[in-house]
């Protein structure tokens, strides 16, 4: 699989939709403790699934660590997952460091797994990218 991370800062933003026109999913990573950033958050997840209606969506509430994080629900409502169509496959996994930073999380590998087989189930004869943005403040 061939991964590409856009960041989410300001300059980068120009370059989602070029993209993620050509990609097989959508990885949308949001920091699960930052409250004031998830508004923002929302619109440009709407704006970039807004282009390509059956695309696949796999987003990671990052940071669940954290005692301020929002809880995987609370995520689920400030980004309106439940408005992103009913054509489209769409996951939440909640993220976090391990204890020593070392291990993957079972998390992780259950997501990386469904990543593999969205992409398997999406790729045509010419394979793409898997699109990663990072919703982020300038």
């Amino acid at each position: 699989m061939e991964f590409l991370e856009i960041g989410g800062s300001e300059p980068f933003r120009s370059y989602w939709e070029m993209y993620l026109s050509r990609g097989l999913l959508l990885i949308f990573v949001v920091d699960s403790a930052d409250h004031n950033r998830l508004p923002e958050a929302k619109k440009h997840l709407h704006q970039l699934i807004g282009t390509n209606p059956i695309l696949p969506l796999v987003v990671f509430a990052n940071k669940q660590d954290l005692e301020a994080a929002y809880r995987i629900t609370d995520i689920h409502e400030a980004l309106a997952l439940s408005e992103v169509g009913n054509d489209r496959k769409m996951f939440l996994f909640g993220t976090q460091v391990t204890e020593n930073g070392s291990e993957i999380p079972s998390v992780m590998q259950d997501a990386k797994d469904l990543i593999a087989h969205l992409a398997a189930d999406v790729q045509g004869p010419r394979p793409g990218p898997l699109c990663s943005c990072q919703s982020k403040s300038p």
